[in-house]
């Protein structure tokens, strides 16, 4: 039976050391502010805005809310992230994902000045993590690392295989896990024979988006899986990519949905836009 990884608890855990953190640099006459654009009303993305708004309150750090009408104009997304890369008193800004489809969201991520880019996806930060350089690290892969960090699960020359490629997660993921000194495999629509891929790893990591696509016959006795997905089921129910009550009779270790890595991806933002108001601010500290 595999050891339950709970996301929960260590996000927690880490607001508290957040918390310290902030409230020093607050002695210090710093207030980390972040700016949080979301363009339209999708309500999944409404969630994940309230969960950072709340999680900000938590650990003391400043909020701004920028509601756009989803037939806001490129100039005028590009002319508020401009404004926001001007403001002295923002230290982080993150752009909601998904817009609207007639909006280019890679235009508006290259806007958002690389210093400011807490979500880490900015070219400069993309490649700085590729160069294994001190970096803004997505939120979603790097709550993955410090969950491995924190149950002493060693990278070093482990068989990965993820599944998925986005650039929110999957290609972030595999360069974490990469400067870790592990063997990736990718999976993503096009792979053949993805059930004998995963069947041969040591840790599976999914974030594809497919209820219960990862089953028990997937994964070999005491693999690690890392469930990154976040689907509703036929009963309108929140479950994984993972089936995880069979999965995790033959895992090692495995992560719930909800409960896993999500609640990691809130506080690694928080983490962010501490160091980027730390990184802001060397001159004082």
């Amino acid at each position: 039976m595999a050891i339950i990884i709970d996301g929960k608890e260590l996000a927690k855990k880490t607001r508290q050391n957040l918390k310290i953190e902030c409230d020093e640099l607050k002695n210090k006459g710093i207030n980390p502010r972040l700016a949080v654009i979301m363009v339209g009303d999708n309500p999944a993305s409404k969630v994940y805005v309230r969960n950072k708004s709340k999680a900000c309150q938590e650990v003391g750090v400043e909020y701004e809310e920028y509601l756009l009408d989803s037939n806001i104009t490129q100039k005028d997304l590009i002319d508020l992230i401009k404004k926001l890369n001007n403001d002295k008193n923002i230290n982080g800004i993150l752009l909601q994902s998904p817009i609207p489809k007639h909006l280019d969201i890679n235009e508006a991520f290259r806007t958002i000045d690389y210093n400011k880019d807490v979500d880490g996806f900015h070219p400069m930060n993309v490649g700085k993590l590729t160069l294994g350089e001190d970096t803004f690290v997505s939120c979603t892969p790097y709550g993955v690392m410090r969950m491995f960090e924190e149950y002493n699960i060693d990278l070093c020359g482990k068989n990965v295989v993820i599944l998925g490629r986005s650039n929110i997660v999957g290609k972030p993921l595999t360069q974490c896990c990469l400067n870790k000194n592990a063997t990736i495999t990718v999976c993503h629509s096009k792979t053949q024979n993805t059930k004998k891929l995963t069947k041969e790893a040591d840790i599976v990591i999914s974030a594809i988006g497919k209820p219960k696509f990862i089953t028990e016959d997937m994964i070999k006795e005491g693999a690690i899986v890392i469930d990154v997905g976040i689907n509703r089921d036929e009963n309108g129910k929140i479950v994984g990519d993972v089936d995880f009550e069979n999965v995790k009779q033959k895992a090692s270790y495995i992560t719930p949905v909800p409960g896993g890595v999500g609640p990691m991806t809130v506080a690694m933002l928080i983490n962010n836009v501490i160091k980027a108001a730390k990184n802001q601010n060397e001159k004082i500290l």
